[in-house]
């Protein structure tokens, strides 16, 4: 689900209307910028989440994540239920500045919001009703989970689970590493979307304008700066 109303928190006591950031901010962004920021949130896709549960290894994270952002997911959740994490020297590449992160400290809390909000639960995970990847239509609202490195996803996770999915591979190894796992699954559900609804892309047109004007400001570091004085000037009203 799309995360983000009509209206841009600039701090504490400043709220603003996307449009305006978009007039104000988009002047000050290179020409080659604003058309590399519509080409891409033309393409976003939030009707996928992607779920990593319990990840201990924070390379693995960074890996999806990246992944994740460069196929067009924008929906991202991670939920730690581990105590420690492994520190990494792999980065995301920017990629968590450009995905929506949402984290979770209950696998339930995060399935259940999920679920309210329309998502089937695709659990990949190795049993007897697991489904191949190809055989799922990933043209609806969908949520791709991945577990830790060495357990997999947890049990809750399983009985949650609106289906089982597998990687179908044929060599004597079972399983990919979760990075190589995620860049599959994704790649594979894009082109799935790609083929059954003619496109990944899941935003309306006020949804396109409202993540614009997010990038706006994530892209120029003095935006919220500039906004607030001409508020405090008077150019703007709020």
């Amino acid at each position: 689900m799309f995360p983000y109303g009509p209206e841009l928190e600039i701090n504490a006591n400043l709220r603003v209307n996307y449009q305006l950031v978009l007039e104000k901010i988009g002047p000050l962004l290179t020409d080659e910028r604003r058309q590399k920021i519509e080409k891409v949130v033309a393409l976003r896709n939030f009707d996928t989440a992607v779920v990593l549960e319990g990840i201990y290894d924070r390379g693995n994270i960074s890996a999806v994540m990246r992944s994740a952002e460069g196929l067009g997911f924008g929906n991202f959740h991670v939920i730690e239920t581990q105590e420690k994490f492994k520190e990494a020297n792999r980065v995301t590449q920017g990629a968590d500045k450009w995905v929506e992160v949402k984290k979770w400290k209950k696998t339930a809390d995060c399935v259940k919001a999920l679920k309210n909000q329309g998502y089937k639960i695709y659990v990949t995970h190795l049993d007897a009703n697991a489904k191949p990847l190809h055989e799922v239509d990933f043209s609806g609202k969908s949520a791709l989970v991945l577990g830790n490195e060495r357990d997999g996803v947890t049990p809750e996770m399983i009985a949650a689970a609106d289906q089982t999915i597998i990687i179908p591979m044929t060599g004597f190894v079972q399983s990919f590493n979760i990075s190589v796992a995620g860049a599959l699954g994704l790649y594979h559900i894009s082109q799935d979307r790609l083929k059954r609804r003619g496109t990944n892309a899941s935003l309306t047109e006020e949804e396109q304008g409202i993540l614009r004007a997010h990038y706006y400001m994530r892209t120029q570091d003095s935006a919220a700066q500039y906004l607030e004085e001409m508020f405090s000037r008077g150019t703007l009203k709020s």
